[in-house]
């Protein structure tokens, strides 16, 4: 079983799919819950800690070898091996340390890998594919404790995208917490609440377009 289902027990998965199922019972809009262990690797931040940490390495080893009387690798194989061992750690660091990957990405990438990985979740969901287009995608990766709320254009009519900022608010607080499935469910019920308030009304004729149960991803 992959870690990030894992996550999620039998139990979890019911509670999310019937908040889901009772939001969407106020209104016609079709939300679609979708969990990701994370949007990127980032792989390119564990070079550039691994860089920054061997070359900062390097230049004290021969600012003291120079400098100082200090005690430093004698000659250019042993810096070498000081700025390796250095380039070593850095990589591992931002690999398995969550605030260094986090830190060494930077805010720029996340936001632009995490919208990019919430774009191909709406179209690999078919979130779009809804009579009124009225689905709802709510992206969560929890590497980056990132959340976006993505409205199809039913949806986005009627509801600013900044009013989703209270569902935001309250997934971001529960993974923050460690309480991530209470996070989803109170997240899913503030949006069908939003949802009612901005009368996006359910009709005679609706029906259940998409299903409520949770989704969860590894990639």
């Amino acid at each position: 079983m992959s870690s990030i289902s894992s996550l999620f027990s039998q139990a979890d998965r019911d509670r999310i799919k019937a908040a889901v199922e009772e939001a969407e019972g106020k209104t016609s809009g079709e939300i679609v819950p979708y969990v990701v262990e994370r949007s990127d690797h980032y792989e390119d931040a564990e070079w550039r800690c691994a860089f920054l940490l061997g070359f900062i390495a390097f230049c004290v080893c021969v600012y003291l070898r120079n400098f100082t009387n200090a005690w430093v690798p004698v000659d250019a194989v042993e810096i070498g091996l000081a700025s390796f061992a250095a380039f070593a750690i850095g990589m591992l660091a931002a690999k398995y340390i969550r605030p260094v990957k986090i830190f060494f990405a930077g805010r720029h990438q996340i936001d632009h890998r995490v919208a990019q990985r919430a774009a191909e979740a709406f179209i690999s969901e078919e979130v779009f594919d809804t009579k009124r287009r009225t689905g709802i995608l709510i992206f969560v990766s929890l590497l980056e404790h990132r959340v976006l709320v993505i409205g199809d254009t039913g949806i986005n009519a009627k509801v600013n995208k900044v009013e989703w900022h209270s569902v935001v608010e309250r997934i971001v607080a529960g993974i923050n917490e460690k309480r991530i499935i209470d996070g989803l469910v109170d997240g899913i019920r503030e949006a069908g609440t939003l949802l009612k308030k901005r009368q996006v009304r359910r009709r005679a004729d609706d029906r259940d377009e998409i299903p409520d149960s949770l989704r969860v991803s590894d990639r």
